[in-house]
């Protein structure tokens, strides 16, 4: 059964069937097809072009169709061209010539974009639950550990020490702007596309808004040739995914160096790593690599319909009907890793004592030392090369800040103070970072709070 047809003498061929059919994919849309259609229905009724027994006799169907499609075995042997004339050819089985009235003054187009829109909706929805999970595990993890000491990093060297809540709150942050990314595709996405028609709009006097409150949408769309022709909130969608699932990747490559042998930071929990079918002393972070691999994944997702989209003249080809495997997949993907990233969180254990010697061997108290210098009445300049200078006589004595006295601090050079030996402790040099922002220890806790608390609203 077609939605087209009269115009033609004969039928597509066997090979044209086959390469443009879309059920295997778009499938998924079942569920958004019925709830639209049963809006729909509502609509025509109150244009007057359904009576009330047939509208109740169409919603009743489409219901109906909504509950067989959760059952084994529904899509089995269908050879309908995509979801939208599956659900017509059951709709006709079920309640007769009726079910032709569905599509009075709708376009299969509006019809396409109403039903991606309340599946990326809710798609979205699943995200921000799971983003919020993977920062609460975050957040745990910082209040598990508030005073462990670590390297940070420029470069792979280290820079200066931070406190490892601190560190823990930076991938708090990337999710928070992921959840925000989401939260206003959500919004561009959550726009009623019904009463565009094919791309003129309707010639049926639809109550619009009427039909956006009953779908749980927050307005109408205000051009319907721009309906025929967007899939904009498809590629906000894959973009926001994109980011959150680079900010997992960096999350993963992070910590599968600090959970290495050579680091020895973390311990990965045994649910999420892997053995060796050779050699028996390995565990390996697999899910860590499987979340960085994946994300190329994602990024070709995007890509993909950016380039289907660039060339495309207004409104509707049938190119955009290629939106939805990649919405489809880099959804799938997205939603995996970051319930697989949060089981990792809430399994990894943190051995301070290990950043916290590679801290104290390495000179991430050099900052630490010149801005006391510079404090002290020191040019930073003349206290940067002060401070340089005590590194290099270190690294040909082989002394760690440590070992030095602070006699030997002042007798070094005498802009040192005896006070600033007690910063050569990488835990005491933090205690001036207490700027908004910064790794002090206040500050650090005043940012758990916070976060905190955006997690609660978020929550609510």
């Amino acid at each position: 059964m077609k939605l087209w047809g009269g115009r033609f003498e004969g039928g597509p061929s066997e090979v044209f069937e086959r390469f443009s059919g879309s059920l295997d994919f778009d499938k998924k849309l079942l569920d958004a097809d019925c709830r639209g259609s049963q809006a729909f229905a509502r609509g025509l009724q109150r244009a007057a072009i359904l009576t009330a027994e047939e509208c109740a006799t169409l919603v009743w169907a489409f219901e109906q169709i909504r509950v067989d499609a959760r059952e084994p075995g529904f899509f089995d042997g269908a050879s309908d061209e995509d979801v939208h004339t599956l659900v017509i050819r059951k709709l006709r089985e079920r309640v007769g010539g009726v079910a032709d009235k569905i599509h009075t003054g709708r376009s299969r187009n509006e019809q396409v974009s109403l039903d991606v829109r309340i599946w990326v909706r809710e798609e979205i929805d699943s995200v921000l639950d799971l983003l919020v999970r993977v920062m609460d595990a975050l957040v745990a993890m910082a209040r598990k550990y508030p005073a462990a000491v670590v390297p940070g990093y420029t470069h792979v060297r280290r820079a200066q020490a931070v406190l490892w809540p601190h560190y823990l709150l930076a991938y708090f942050e990337m999710f928070a702007r992921d959840h925000e990314r989401f939260s206003q595709a959500r919004a561009r996405a959550n726009v009623l596309p019904l009463g565009s028609g094919a791309l003129a709009g309707s010639g049926f006097p639809f109550d619009r808004d009427a039909m956006a409150k009953d779908l749980g949408f927050d307005s109408i769309t205000r051009n319907s040739m721009d309906v025929s022709a967007d899939r904009d909130f498809a590629l906000d969608f894959l973009y926001a995914a994109s980011l959150t699932m680079l900010h997992l990747s960096r999350l993963a490559e992070d910590w599968i160096l600090y959970s290495s042998e050579e680091f020895g930071w973390l311990d990965l929990g045994d649910g999420v790593t892997s053995g060796s079918s050779l050699m028996p002393q390995k565990k390996n972070p697999d899910s860590l690599e499987l979340i960085r691999g994946k994300t190329g994944r994602v990024f070709g997702d995007l890509t993909s319909l950016f380039v289907t989209m660039k060339g495309l003249p207004t409104t509707y080809n049938r190119d955009m009907q290629e939106d939805k495997e990649p919405l489809f997949t880099g959804a799938a993907q997205l939603t995996a890793s970051l319930e697989m990233m949060q089981v990792v969180i809430e399994s990894t254990q943190l051995n301070p004592c290990k950043p916290a010697a590679a801290a104290a061997e390495g000179w991430v108290v050099a900052t630490d030392l010149a801005e006391a210098l510079a404090r002290a009445g020191t040019p930073f300049h003349t206290a940067h090369q002060l401070v340089g200078k005590l590194v290099l006589e270190s690294v040909k004595q082989g002394k760690k800040p440590a070992d030095w006295t602070a006699e030997e601090l002042v007798a070094f050079a005498p802009e040192f103070n005896a006070d600033m030996a007690k910063l050569l402790d990488p835990s005491e040099g933090m205690k001036s970072r207490e700027l908004p922002g910064g790794t002090g220890p206040g500050t650090v806790a005043r940012s758990i709070q916070d976060a905190e608390a955006r997690l609660r609203q978020w929550k609510r």
